[in-house]
C-alpha cells in the first residue's frame, strides 16, 4: 500500500525508557515480591502484573521509523494464573515493515533454601510463526513457572516507513500495580492523545529542548474482570488512544497527517488485496449454475449463493478484510481467510446480477468502531451487503449457522463501512440493525406433580432466529452437550429422561426442542411448592452487581414466553397463587406480564417477557438493574399447593 509522503522525513532512535526509580531494571527482582501471596487490593486475583512500561522515541532524519521499548513483569498467584506464561506478540512484517527485536525473557522463583533463581527463555525457543503475508507473531512460553513465579519479558519494536502508535492499556484482566506510557517525539510532530475510561491516568509534560516528551501512569488498576453481556473488554479498559495528527516545519505551512474516509476508500478500491480482488473473475462451477438456471427471484438466488459458499469453502480461522493469497486461488483451493471468502461471495452475488457491496465490520470481539478516526485497522472482517427491494441483507459465508435473512449477531446493532466507487455515492456508513428479528425463545410445559412432590413433565421448546443461531453450534457438539448447556446445569436435581430435535437443518424454521424430565418440588410441612420458570433459558438474573463498568449490550431485541398447564393431585389444592402483574421498564424498553388461573387442581400459566432495546448504558444500569430485580423475583416466585 501506498505511504504518504512524510514517510521521509523522520527517524526514530531508541533510548533507556525504564531508567526511573520506581521501574526496578530487568532482572532486578525483590525477594519480597517473590514471598508475595496475594494482591494488596485484590485478593482474587489469579495473577497480577508488578508493572508494564513503554515508551516510543521518534527524531527527525531522512526516514521515517520508529521505536518502541517495552518491559512487563508479572507475579503467578495461583495455577490458573499459568496461562500468562505464553506469550504472542503481532506485528507487521509484511516488507519489513516492523521487526521484534532485543528480547529478553525469563521466570525467577525461590528455591527451597529461599535463593533467588533465574531460568532464562531459551532463544532458540523463540519462534516466529508468519500469520499470512503481512502479519506474524513472536511466540514463547516461559519455563519453570509455578505457583508464586515472576516472569518478566522486554523487547524493541522497530517500524520502518511509519511510526507505529499503537493504543496503550493501563488496565487488564489482571490487576495491574503500575502501568506508564511514554510518548517522546520532536517538536515538529503533532501528537494527540486522549484518555478512554472511568478512571484518569496521570499525565506529566517534560519538554526538553526541541523534544516533547508525554508520560501517563496509573497505579493500582483493579482488573476488568467478565460481566454479562459485555460488547469488548477494549472497549472499556483504561487507555491511552495517541494520534499523530500533524507535521509543522518552522517556515513552512503545517502539513496535516489526518486522513478522510474518502481517502481510506480510495486506497482500499486500489489496494491489490482487496479492490483490485473485487474485478477477479470466479470460474463458475456446475453445480452452482444448475441450482441458479431457473431461479429469477433475486432473493432466493442470494440464498443459493450464500449457502453454496459457506457450505463450500472452508473457513482457516484467519480474520481479517484482505484475500492474501487471492480470491481465485482460495475458490480453487476451497479454504481462505475471512476476507476471501467473502470477497469470493461477493463478486459471485455481483455475477447473479445482485446490488451488493463489500461492507467492512468490526465483530464485537473486536470492539467498537471509532468513526472519527479513520482506518483501516479498527475493522477485523469484511462481509457481504445486499439490497433487494429495498431491504438490506448483511451475509458472513464464514459464519454456517447463519441464515441470509440474518443479519449476523456479531455485528448487530453495529456499524459497518459500505465500500464502493466514490463516484456512485453508493459508499458510507450503515447501521447493521433489523427490529422485527428477535432472540426468541418459547417453553410449552404440561407437568403433572404426583402425592410425593415427583414432577413429570414434557417440553416444547421453540428457538427462533438468534436464540437458534445460538444453540444450533452446541447441538453440533452432541446431545450430552446441550442437555448440559441448556437444562441440567440450570436446575440442581433435574433428570432429563429424553430429548429430540426438529429442524437443525432448515435455518429458515425454528428449533425445536422436546424434552422429557423429572424433578422434585420442594417441601415443608404439609405445603409443597415449585416455580413455573422451567426451561426457559430466564433460571439466573446475570445482573445481581450493584457496580457495573460496562454497558449492557444484549445485541438483538428479545421475546421469551412460558406457556404452561400443571396438574396436581386430586384431592389437593392451591393456596393463595402470586398475583396476575404487568411490569414495565420507565422507558417502555421492558415489558413482563404474568397470568395465572387455577381450575380445581389444573394450573394455567402464561408468561411473557419483552427487551425491545439491545443496548443500556452505564449510567442507566442502576434502575436497569433494580428491574431485573423485581422482573427475576417474580420469573421464580413460588407456587404452593397442600392437601385439601
Amino acid at each position: 500500500m501506498k505511504q504518504p509522503f512524510f514517510i521521509l522525513l523522520f527517524a526514530c532512535l531508541s533510548t533507556n525508557v525504564f531508567a526511573q526509580k520506581d521501574i526496578p531494571g530487568y532482572g532486578k527482582v525483590e525477594k519480597q515480591d517473590l514471598e508475595m501471596k496475594e494482591c494488596s487490593f485484590d485478593n482474587a486475583a489469579q495473577a497480577m502484573v508488578l508493572f508494564d512500561v513503554g515508551e516510543i522515541y521518534c527524531n527527525i532524519n531522512s526516514m521515517l521509523t520508529s521505536s518502541f521499548e517495552r518491559h512487563v513483569r508479572i507475579k503467578i498467584l495461583t495455577e490458573k494464573g499459568f496461562d500468562r506464561a505464553n506469550i504472542k506478540i503481532r506485528y507487521n512484517s509484511e516488507r519489513n515493515i516492523e521487526e521484534i527485536k532485543n528480547i529478553s525473557a525469563q521466570t525467577v522463583n525461590l528455591d527451597a533454601s529461599g535463593n533467588i533463581v533465574y531460568t532464562k527463555v531459551d532463544k532458540s525457543l523463540i519462534y516466529r510463526k508468519k500469520l499470512n503475508k503481512r502479519y506474524s507473531e513472536v511466540i514463547f512460553t516461559f519455563p519453570e513457572v509455578k505457583k508464586g513465579s515472576i516472569i518478566e519479558y522486554k523487547y524493541v519494536n522497530e517500524a520502518n516507513g511509519v511510526i507505529k502508535m499503537n493504543n496503550w492499556y493501563f488496565q487488564s484482566s489482571i490487576p495491574v500495580k503500575l502501568s506508564r506510557y511514554t510518548m517522546n517525539f520532536p517538536q515538529e510532530l503533532i501528537i494527540a492523545a486522549t484518555q478512554q475510561g472511568r478512571l484518569s491516568a496521570e499525565a506529566k509534560i517534560d519538554d526538553k529542548g526541541n523534544r516533547n516528551i508525554r508520560t501517563y501512569t496509573m497505579k493500582d488498576i483493579p482488573a476488568l474482570r467478565d460481566e454479562a453481556y459485555i460488547t469488548c473488554d477494549d472497549d472499556y479498559m483504561q487507555q491511552v488512544i495517541p494520534i499523530l495528527t500533524a507535521v509543522d516545519f518552522p517556515g513552512q505551512m503545517r502539513r496535516s497527517l489526518l486522513r478522510d474516509w474518502k481517502e481510506v476508500i480510495k486506497d482500499l478500491m486500489e489496494d491489490e488485496d482487496f479492490g483490485i480482488q473485487l474485478k477477479r473473475n470466479i470460474p463458475r462451477t456446475s453445480g452452482l449454475d444448475s441450482m441458479l438456471l431457473k431461479v429469477t427471484d433475486p432473493y432466493q438466488k442470494m440464498v443459493i449463493i450464500h449457502n453454496y459458499v459457506r457450505k463450500s469453502m472452508e473457513w482457516n480461522e484467519y480474520f481479517g478484510i484482505w484475500a492474501l493469497d487471492g480470491v481465485r486461488s482460495a475458490w480453487k483451493d476451497k479454504k481462505g481467510t475471512s476476507g476471501e471468502i467473502n470477497l469470493i461471495l461477493v463478486n459471485l452475488l455481483r455475477d447473479a446480477g445482485l446490488t451488493v457491496h463489500p461492507v467492512l465490520v468490526s465483530t464485537r470481539d473486536n470492539g467498537r468502531v471509532n468513526t472519527g478516526l479513520p482506518g483501516v485497522s479498527q475493522f477485523n472482517k469484511v462481509m457481504a451487503y445486499v439490497e433487494i427491494d429495498g431491504h438490506v441483507y448483511v451475509l458472513d459465508a464464514t459464519n454456517k449457522y447463519t441464515p441470509a435473512k440474518l443479519i449476523p449477531y456479531d455485528v448487530l446493532s453495529s456499524e459497518g463501512l459500505v465500500i464502493e466507487k466514490l463516484t456512485t455515492n453508493e459508499w458510507g456508513w450503515r447501521v447493521l440493525w433489523n427490529q422485527e428479528k428477535l432472540f426468541k425463545n418459547t417453553t410449552i410445559l404440561m407437568v403433572d406433580i404426583d402425592e410425593n412432590g415427583v414432577m413429570k413433565g414434557e417440553a416444547n421448546i421453540s428457538s427462533a432466529d438468534y436464540c437458534r443461531v445460538e444453540r444450533i453450534p452446541v447441538w453440533k457438539k452432541g446431545k450430552t452437550k446441550f442437555i448440559e448447556t441448556y437444562y441440567s446445569s440450570k436446575i440442581p436435581g433435574w433428570k432429563i429422561d429424553s430429548l429430540s430435535v426438529e429442524n437443525e437443518e432448515t435455518d429458515s424454521l425454528p428449533l425445536a426442542q422436546y424434552v422429557n424430565f423429572t424433578s422434585n418440588t420442594s417441601s415443608s410441612g404439609d405445603y409443597h411448592y415449585f416455580s413455573a420458570n422451567l426451561l426457559s433459558g430466564l433460571e439466573t438474573n446475570p445482573f445481581i452487581s450493584d457496580n457495573r463498568f460496562s454497558d449492557v449490550f444484549f445485541g438483538a431485541n428479545q421475546q421469551h414466553n412460558i406457556i404452561g398447564r400443571f396438574t396436581i393431585p386430586t384431592g389437593y389444592k392451591f393456596d393463595e397463587l402470586p398475583k396476575n402483574i404487568k411490569m414495565i421498564m420507565p422507558d417502555t424498553s421492558v415489558v413482563f406480564s404474568r397470568i395465572m388461573q387455577a381450575t380445581d387442581n389444573i394450573l394455567d400459566i402464561r408468561i411473557s417477557l419483552e427487551i425491545k432495546k439491545p443496548f443500556y448504558s452505564v449510567e442507566e444500569y442502576p434502575y436497569f438493574q433494580e428491574f431485573y430485580k423485581k422482573l427475576f423475583e417474580m420469573l421464580n416466585e413460588q407456587i404452593v399447593f397442600k392437601k385439601k
